[in-house]
């Protein structure tokens, strides 16, 4: 696997105390299902609050060792990214960004030097993706996931650095 070079000004950056409203902003963009709800703005603002609580608590004790990052763009916050760096595999938790920067290949960007990362540690990398994401899941296949296990509401998809490929398809 040739070296990942990011686009220029995009950077990531371990996520501090001080990004927590940042964070709670992203979870409310991201979260627009939760507008739905048939209530009123103080409930909706507490399930919201409730949501991000519970992601974040549910990550830390999922993942103990995850790590968290700030994405920036020329040093603007538009996103974060949670993976775990486990013994066997890079684990990719949650990818979010705000509205503004999706569709610019921000996280193709993102997850590929995540790819460069566990290729030079010779480790595969998973994720999950939810099954009524197709946008995010064809990301995933062009960048060569595959589709590993079902189980509804998500897939489960790994990637092979190139040299483990051919070890893998014969084990």
């Amino acid at each position: 696997m040739q070296k990942f070079t990011p686009p220029k000004g995009l950077h990531i950056r371990p996520s501090t105390s001080s990004d927590k409203p940042f964070l709670e902003k992203l979870h409310r963009l991201v979260r627009q299902d939760l507008r739905l709800l048939d209530a009123d703005e103080d409930f909706i603002e507490s399930v919201v609050e409730m949501q991000f609580r519970a992601q974040t608590e549910g990550y830390g004790a999922q993942f103990p060792n995850a790590m968290y990052f700030i994405i920036e763009k020329h040093m603007e916050k538009i996103g974060r990214v949670c993976v775990d760096f486990g013994v066997n595999e890079l684990h990719l938790i949650d990818i979010a960004f705000l509205p503004q920067a999706t569709g610019h290949g921000f996280g193709r960007a993102i997850i590929q030097s995540f790819q460069y990362c566990a290729a030079q540690s010779g480790l595969p990398m998973s994720l999950n993706v939810a099954q009524d994401n197709p946008a995010a899941k064809r990301l995933y296949l062009n960048l060569g996931f595959m589709v590993e296990a079902i189980h509804p509401p998500y897939e489960e998809l790994r990637w092979y650095p190139p040299a483990m490929t051919a070890f893998v398809a014969v084990s």
